[in-house]
């Protein structure tokens, strides 16, 4: 099972560990109970993971990059960065992703160099395929037959349940964002920041580290080299989180007003969740729709928040948050999804009233985060 929920979470169902291909770097699973709250691989494996990645890319001649689908700004900002990179480099690039046609508005200034096609014009055998921030090959889409034609398949991530289904995997589920990797890659490569590379790598940074609050000091020190390359962050910031359209706020009257608060759930640490219809949003961009689950987390009662939104007429995507205690990846991981510990998600079909009571009954299994 397969979602998209938004706001940089990539999930999907996980398996064990990958070995396949050079440069993968396995988490550890969670285990029932407590876990803790680091899975980063060793900096010499991800070093050398990056040096083979860069070998990769220097020699190739033509290359296919690949957001996953509905791709947020983390997905979308790294293939666009390193796509230019590579465009800059005498290489023929080009950046799509499997659904929807188009998109998002927020993000479709940052393809500077027209770099992006839509999935009807990706190579049917691409010489060398580049995902990013992708934990699947169902998570390409429709492109995902792609990996099985490439000559060579590049898996950029830094999702803990990633399955390393590259025949290349650098995969660190340390980095807070994919954006991170290919700041690195691109380090490895001996690019120049400029402000285009740059801004492309600060959308997918700002929004996967939730305006830098879950950002490491290396993360941040990263940031201020985006800064000093010419990122005006005022402006990113707004255009990416504070502009919407007006009928935003009648569609988030009605949401919010079904909000519902469950103290007891989630192992006694409180949910607030709500629903999105789809006549809720009819002309609303995806963005807009995403934004939901930033403000339901807002609740000071609750450790989990969750936004279920229709998709079909009994298919719905739920994006789940926690705020520290709560082990949502693996909530959604039982429910056929995955993700982060924090921020994580699923797709299923039903009624909300069954899909809440399967959630409440994963909640109450999840590990507590110590």
């Amino acid at each position: 099972m397969i979602v998209s929920s938004g706001d940089g979470v990539a999930a999907t169902r996980p398996t064990a560990p990958a070995e396949r291909g050079d440069g993968v770097f396995g988490a550890p699973s969670t285990a029932a109970g407590e876990v803790a709250d680091s899975s980063a691989p060793a900096d010499g494996d991800v070093a050398s993971g990056l040096a083979t990645a860069a070998a990769l890319l220097r020699v190739a001649g033509d290359v296919t990059l690949l957001a996953h689908v509905h791709p947020d700004a983390d997905a979308l900002g790294s293939a666009l960065a390193l796509g230019l990179a590579l465009h800059r480099r005498g290489a023929a690039v080009r950046v799509s992703f499997g659904e929807p046609e188009r998109a998002p508005e927020s993000l479709i200034a940052l393809d500077v160099a027209g770099l992006l096609v839509p999935a009807t014009q990706v190579p049917a055998a691409p010489p060398l395929l580049v995902a990013l921030d992708t934990g699947s090959v169902q998570r390409l889409g429709s492109l995902a037959d792609r990996v099985r034609t490439a000559q060579a398949v590049l898996v950029i991530d830094h999702h803990i349940t990633n399955t390393g289904f590259g025949t290349h995997n650098l995969v660190d589920p340390g980095a807070e964002a994919t954006a991170v990797l290919v700041l690195r890659l691109l380090d490895e490569l001996g690019v120049p920041l400029d402000a285009d590379i740059a801004r492309c790598l600060y959308a997918g940074l700002v929004t996967d580290t939730r305006s830098f609050r879950l950002a490491s000091p290396a993360t941040h020190s990263y940031a201020a080299r985006l800064l000093a390359a010419g990122v005006h962050a005022e402006h990113e910031a707004r255009n990416l989180f504070d502009t919407h359209p007006f009928s935003w706020l009648g569609m988030l009257a009605k949401v919010l007003a079904r909000a519902e608060l469950e103290p007891e759930a989630a192992r006694g640490l409180g949910l607030v969740h709500t629903s999105v219809l789809a006549s809720d949003v009819t002309g609303m961009r995806t963005e807009d729709v995403e934004s939901v689950i930033s403000l339901v987390r807002k609740s000071a009662e609750a450790e989990v928040a969750a936004v279920l939104k229709q998709i079909g007429e009994d298919r719905w995507s739920v994006s789940l948050r926690a705020k520290q205690h709560v082990d949502v990846g693996a909530a959604a991981v039982a429910l056929g999804g995955g993700g982060h510990r924090l921020a994580s998600g699923f797709t299923t079909t039903g009624r909300r009233e069954d899909i809440l009571a399967a959630l409440r009954a994963a909640l109450d299994t999840a590990p507590v985060i110590r």
